[in-house]
């Protein structure tokens, strides 16, 4: 029992009679490092308080997600926290390597679920257990996780796959405001509270790209469309219309402001989710046209003024119940709306039609006032679940792929957590019936599967008391006699049942069930079950009725009558259809009651989860509305993702009571345990050597005799290799386990060179978490050992390849240029030869034209005087032959005796010049001969000091002399002069 201490609340039986603040400044005192701890299995002892401890110190630093072992627990943090699902977020969870190894978040298991898909490991399809108590988060955690994988899984390689894509992926998204407008309410404990369960099916194709999805629902509390609970509401839906809808359309439904309606409590407390634009915005994009909604919120318009409508006691049991006065208005519009008429309305409330006999004779008996009620509320309740299923319909037709598309899905469950309630009735035992059935159902998939599967593996284990609610679920559904069975009965019992007679039945066929309670001071007729989360009194009164779900036939019959577009869909007039979904109460056919549809629903919906990889989250609520008076933070934070319906409501309060009952109800603990003292990779022998036998390269084989290197490769690769074949390549792999595990380790940390925990079993390799990335690690060494060899092989062999092409590119090259080398120096040498060959002719012939001349051959006739050549006729060829002769033998003479600086531009001046030299009559000049000048040395003597240039008439007698005249002024040749002794100075 809990006691208050100075305003906050404790235990004195956990907490030895301390105060609970005391207790509390202890703990945050010495605990300081246990917000840093990521998973729970790391918390040693592994008991419920540290367990508790690690929980509040991680909530009071606002980390919300912390890993248990393989489940996630998720607190809920009661207020916004928008950097916790950025689309930032999801991308660093997506594209990181190794997401296990970032902070706990849903993004980690919902990124692990699809590389799980896009790796095909058997079995390839995927689904996510979101479960917890009414208020923990369940739906906001299951919206999320639709939003990553809208984003992850839509990757298209063209525009117009794109523009697909994102069709695709708004449907999916807008089917959540739908879904919770029509099927989520506030109740006592949540504002956005599911009344139904669903199982949402995201459709992957081979590339793995999510293109359509499917929902399917189960139990939905139609009830609560004619009956809430005291300080609860109806649907959303309802709200949104008399809240949003614009003038015209109150108009159009009869909803002026401020009407009062009888099923529409509380209408004055505004919630987020009483946003109509949303809804109408996301049902325009699952393909519900505006005239389509429009006839929608008149039938629930329509339904609305049906509640009010109230009968009167007539008093004689002859005589039908007539309407109020003050509800004969409400009838009249309610009939409108739904286009029904009148008076076969009036008729189908009013009076009850019984067929009897085996000629099926028809009887019409008057209703009491309390039945006319009844059959409203029946009307109500049929109108709006098949609207609701017709949503769903539309909504999967919207969404849906064809099946020949799509390859693999993961699923979405997100059911209705556990409920306790003062008047619990039919629809909170289906609901904990549930519950337990998914307890079960991870009970035996991680705890008790790991016992079993380390037993007939040989591995010493030492085993751990889980609670198995088995005997819970006998009680609720076993055979031959159970809850179930027994309300099954009592339906079929063509006789009246009442709530005690229902109690003692189950209080003495059931009355050796250790989980059947009874309450012997309970006034009202009951019986408790004693659940997994805790025990739960259900009231006996009106649950055969409701497991009956009657549907008068009149009813149908007269819906079949409406005009109304959408009331001709959802009630055909095909009589084979009638007669299948509406049995009769009195019938002989057995009943399908409530109980019956519910139990095989979910008997199909385990069957789905048990052929898929299960991944769980468990939600928990820190607190409930009970609690307004906190030990933590005074202030007072409006909810955020799942808010309460009751204020006030304290963001960050940790009621330890509170979480340590979900804990134990859960069995997180014993999960805790078997995760971290257990291994929860299990790999068969073949798949384990296929994956990894590559680690052998580190480390030499022990027994080379015992299998060879041909065996050995062929045994390693062999899809049906023998286990004692495998036994020597598993010994290779374990035994490179510890050098993997030295150069994993960091330097100066014993704890991490210590070796992996591994075990083989008969069948099975087992170990942990850590020792599967230490396998990986090693393996991605020796693929890169094995790439970079790949690599070096390919690089020396394209290098000697271009060495060798480059090679005969160089000896290619060199041919080629000694050739051309060759023929430049032959043609260099044969113009050297010629040019050689016309020197020397010239050399020799100036020479002896020059000695001639300085020799006095022509003395005598140089003293006489000058005459014309005309004078001396010559021969042509000798003619041509002296005119070259007296053109080109100065330059020789020149070019011989210059100076040796004379070089370029000056050498060829003076070739130029002795080249184009005037070719006037030779009698214009004064010709004399070396022998008319007194002290003149022989030109052939070597000259004697500097060479000077005038501009004076040549001695020689040819020198003046050029065929052609120059245009020059120049009128004589630059004449050497030598140094000679004038006579006039000797």
């Amino acid at each position: 029992m809990l006691q208050q201490v100075n305003g906050h609340s404790s235990s004195p039986d956990t907490h030895g009679k301390k105060p609970l603040r005391e207790d509390l400044q202890e703990f945050l005192g010495r605990e300081a490092p246990l917000h840093l701890l990521d998973d729970l299995t790391k918390v040693n002892p592994v008991t419920l308080e540290t367990v508790l401890r690690c929980l509040q110190a991680r909530y009071m630093a606002d980390t919300f997600y912390t890993n248990a072992g393989c489940t996630l627990v998720a607190l809920n943090p009661f207020k916004p926290v928008p950097q916790l699902y950025s689309p930032e977020l999801m991308s660093e969870y997506h594209t990181a390597p190794q997401p296990q190894k970032l902070k706990p978040h849903i993004f980690s298991v919902g990124e692990q679920t699809y590389r799980n898909v896009k790796s095909l490991i058997e079995p390839v399809n995927q689904s996510i257990v979101v479960s917890g108590e009414s208020g923990a988060g369940k739906t906001w955690t299951s919206r999320c996780l639709m939003k990553f994988y809208a984003v992850v899984a839509a990757s298209p390689t063209s525009w117009e796959s794109h523009k697909i894509a994102e069709r695709i992926e708004q449907r999916i998204l807008n089917s959540n405001p739908v879904m919770e407008a029509f099927g989520n309410a506030c109740t006592l404990r949540n504002n956005n509270s599911s009344r139904f369960g669903k199982f949402i099916q995201l459709q992957l194709n081979r590339a793995q790209q999510m293109i359509g999805a499917a929902v399917q629902t189960y139990l939905l509390e139609k009830t609560r469309v004619a009956c809430q609970a005291s300080r609860e509401r109806n649907f959303h839906i309802f709200y949104q219309i008399c809240k949003g809808a614009s003038a015209d359309e109150r108009l159009q439904w009869h909803l002026p402001e401020g009407a009062a309606f009888s099923w529409l409590p509380n209408p004055e407390r505004t919630l987020e989710e009483d946003c109509f634009e949303v809804t109408r915005e996301a049902m325009l994009h699952l393909g519900i046209n505006p005239p389509t909604q429009n006839n929608i919120f008149k039938v629930l318009a329509g339904l609305l003024h049906l509640g009010n409508i109230q009968f009167a006691d007539s008093g004689d049991e002859a005589q039908p119940c007539q309407l109020m006065d003050d509800a004969k208005c409400s009838f009249r519009t309610s009939a409108s709306l739904l286009w029904l008429p009148e008076d076969p309305l009036l008729e189908a409330l009013q009076i009850r039609t019984i067929r009897a006999g085996r000629q099926q004779q028809v009887f019409r008996k008057p209703c009491s006032q309390a039945e006319c009620d009844t059959r409203r509320d029946c009307l109500a309740k049929l109108v709006y679940a098949r609207l609701f299923d017709w949503l769903v319909s539309v909504i999967n037709s919207s969404i849906c792929a064809d099946p020949n598309y799509w390859t693999t899905f993961i699923g979405l469950l997100d059911v209705y957590g556990f409920e306790s309630f003062p008047n619990n009735s039919l629809e909170q035992l289906c609901i904990n019936y549930a519950n337990e059935k998914l307890q079960q159902h991870f009970v035996a998939h991680y705890l008790k599967a790991q016992q079993e599967e380390y037993a007939v593996e040989g591995l010493e284990w030492s085993f751990v008391n889980y609670q198995d609610n088995q005997t819970c679920l006998d009680l609720i559904e076993g055979s031959p006699i159970s809850i179930c069975s027994l309300i099954n009965e009592e339906c079929r019992l063509n006789r009246p049942s009442s709530a005690g007679q229902l109690q003692t039945r189950i209080e003495r066929a059931l009355a050796g069930s250790p989980c059947l309670g009874h309450n012997k001071l309970s006034r009202e007729p009951s019986f408790t079950v004693v659940h997994y989360a805790g025990p739960v009194r259900y009231h006996t009164a009106g649950l055969v009725e409701k497991n009956k779900d009657p549907v008068p036939p009149e009813l149908t019959r007269l819906l079949q009558q409406s005009q109304d577009p959408l009331l001709k869909v959802l009630f055909p007039a095909d009589p084979e259809e009638k007669s299948q979904e509406e049995p009769s109460g009195q019938s002989r056919v057995p009943v399908l009651t409530v109980v019956s549809k519910f139990k095989a629903s979910l008997e199909q919906l385990l069957q789905v989860l048990h052929g898929t990889t299960p991944h769980y989250i468990r939600c928990i609520k820190p607190n409930s509305q009970g609690q307004a008076q906190t030990f933590l933070r005074e202030e007072v934070i409006h909810p955020g993702p799942k808010p309460l319906c009751r204020e006030p409501r304290k963001a960050l309060a940790f009621l330890r009571e509170e979480v340590l009952s979900q804990l134990e109800a859960c069995g997180l603990v014993e999960t805790i345990h078997i995760s971290a003292a257990g291994f929860p990779i299990r790999v068969s022998h073949q798949n384990f050597v296929e994956r990894y036998g590559l680690l052998r390269r580190l480390h030499p084989r022990t027994s080379p005799a015992t299998h060879s290197p041909s065996d050995v490769g062929h045994s390693e690769w062999s899809a049906h290799a023998e286990v004692p074949t495998l036994q020597p390549l598993l010994r290779d792999i374990f035994h490179s386990l510890p050098a993997l595990t030295r150069a994993g380790a960091t330097p100066g940390d014993p704890a991490e060179a210590t070796p992996a925990p591994v075990h083989c079993g008969r069948t099975k390799v087992f170990m942990t978490d850590a020792t599967l990335e230490l396998l990986e690690l090693g393996r991605a060494q020796v693929l890169d050992q094995c790439a970079r060899c790949i690599q070096g092989g390919w690089r020396r062999h394209r290098h000697r390849k271009q060495e060798r092409q480059r090679q005969a590119a160089v000896l290619i090259q060199a041919a080629i240029r000694s050739w051309l080398t060759r023929k430049h120096i032959q043609r260099l040498h044969t113009a050297a030869t010629v040019i050689k060959r016309a020197w020397q002719k010239w050399t020799i012939r100036m020479a002896f034209l020059a000695s001639k001349e300085l020799d006095g051959v022509e003395e005598n006739h140089f003293s006489q005087a000058p005459c014309s050549r005309s004078s001396f006729p010559l021969p042509q060829a000798q003619t041509q032959l002296l005119a070259a002769i007296i053109r080109l033998w100065p330059l020789g003479l020149v070019l011989a005796n210059a100076a040796a600086g004379v070089r370029g531009f000056q050498r060829k001046l003076v070739v130029w010049a002795c080249l184009q030299l005037p070719s006037s009559s030779p009698s214009g000049y004064t010709v004399q001969t070396a022998q008319e000048q007194a002290g003149v040395a022989s030109i052939r003597a070597l000259p004697q000091g500097s060479i000077k240039f005038h501009c004076r008439k040549s001695p020689l007698r040819y020198a003046d002399i050029c065929p052609e005249p120059s245009s020059c002024s120049v009128t004589g040749f630059n004449q050497i002069l030598l140094e000679r002794h004038e006579l006039g100075h000797v």
